[in-house]
């Protein structure tokens, strides 16, 4: 579902300046650009910047900026009105899953990924090293699929094991038991895939829905 079914309150912004991404935000923070044409004939550049750890509350937000003025802010997910159509921003655990141009012509197009970001330094790669950029998707995918095949089973064991389920639902036994220091690489190397994934806004449930999150 996109970011119109579960719109949240746009609220309007203070005209603060967009702040110059820095190079130690890369994995903390997520900035994209469109250019748009708007009725004064003039092109625009509208701006999401999203803190992907929370602002100082904690809270994650999805900031809105005009020519680098603050416009408007919202949490997540996000849907703004702009020029021509709509600005839909979503995340996922490892960043943004959606930062997409709908327009009223019902065109969906994504924002393009400021340049010193994580995000724009991939894009730069799959544009200069399409090759090297199409192995590490594979990769990505591949190892997501590995960990789905070797993890479900052993966390179906785990699951069935708490006693309410097992009572009510019936227990399972997994074929697959691998060693603790096997299943500890499988998450990280899942949790690299996924977030290699997320730098070019890639999702699926399945694959990047957190599989091992909060098993010990």
């Amino acid at each position: 579902m996109g970011a119109n079914g579960r719109r949240r309150e746009v609220k309007p912004g203070d005209g603060h300046p967009l702040e110059r991404f820095r190079w130690w935000q890369p994995f903390s923070r997520a900035l994209f650009h469109l250019r748009l044409t708007e009725d004064d004939g003039e092109r625009h550049t509208w701006s999401v910047d999203v803190r992907l750890w929370g602002d100082s509350d904690g809270e994650v937000r999805a900031k809105l900026y005009r020519d680098g003025s603050n416009t408007a802010l919202s949490k997540l997910p996000a849907a703004f009105a702009v020029p021509g159509g709509t600005i839909e921003v979503e995340t996922s655990t490892y960043g943004l899953r959606r930062c997409h141009f709908v327009g009223d012509d019902g065109s969906d197009r994504q924002l393009a990924p400021d340049p010193r970001s994580a995000e724009g330094r991939r894009a730069w790669l799959d544009r200069e090293h399409r090759g090297l950029s199409r192995a590490l998707s594979i990769t990505s995918v591949t190892i997501l699929l590995i960990s789905l095949v070797l993890g479900l089973p052993q966390l179906l064991e785990l699951v069935t094991s708490i006693d309410w389920v097992a009572e009510n639902i019936g227990t399972f036994t997994s074929p697959i038991h691998l060693p603790s220091a096997v299943n500890v690489t499988l998450i990280v190397a899942s949790i690299i895939a996924s977030t290699e994934r997320a730098l070019r806004l890639r999702y699926h449930w399945l694959l990047d829905g957190g599989l091992f999150e909060g098993e010990d």
